[in-house]
């Protein structure tokens, strides 16, 4: 295994010499919300899912690929969870939750944990494309309670560094802006 620093101190990017075979069965699952922020903040631009997809599959046999959104009450996100599914995502949408006071709330770390978990013994890899740190104790449980390959895509500026050292691989988006985001249209 090589093992070397990205941008931020305490983070490790993992590359294992891997041997991947075309027979591999992969489910990927996509915390739309953490890469969307992340592309948003760091570079101001948007995340190309077609090519995290691509990535994420290398190749193997693609057995589930889902994407975890927020709705929320404008309902703006219609074409791009349209652009999702044409690009061969499942949709997963649940709605933004709203408090009293204004506080807002949308996340799907359960719903993700649970369908990995539920997909696991359908699958040799899962690949997990969010760098939430909350996600640990589920790639934990993946690999060694259901003897999945787990590989984390995220930006590597944002990761979690437990998250990215937990994994068996971890991409580093960072590594490669020009594949992975899409320039913010001016408005006119």
């Amino acid at each position: 295994m090589r093992v070397r620093s990205v941008h931020s101190k305490n983070k490790v990017r993992k590359s294992k010499e891997t041997s991947l075979y075309k027979e591999q069965r992969v489910g990927v699952f996509v915390d739309v919300q953490n890469l969307y922020y992340s592309a948003k903040y760091i570079y101001g631009a948007k995340v190309n899912f077609d090519a995290v997809l691509k990535e994420a599959v290398k190749g193997r046999k693609l057995i589930r690929a889902i994407a975890y959104v927020i709705r929320t009450e404008e309902l703006k996100e219609a074409a791009f969870f349209e652009a999702l599914k044409k690009i061969g995502y499942e949709i997963r949408a649940k709605d933004l939750q709203v408090f009293y006071g204004g506080a807002k709330k949308g996340d799907w770390d359960i719903g993700i944990a649970m369908d990995s978990i539920e997909l696991a013994p359908k699958l040799d890899t899962i690949v997990l494309v969010s760098g939430d740190g909350d996600f640990v104790p589920l790639v934990k449980h993946l690999k060694y309670a259901l003897g999945c390959r787990v590989e984390v895509i995220a930006f590597g500026k944002s990761a979690s560094s437990k998250l990215i050292a937990e994994a068996d691989d971890f991409v580093d988006l960072d590594e490669n802006p020009k594949r992975f985001l899409i320039k913010w249209k001016k408005q006119k």
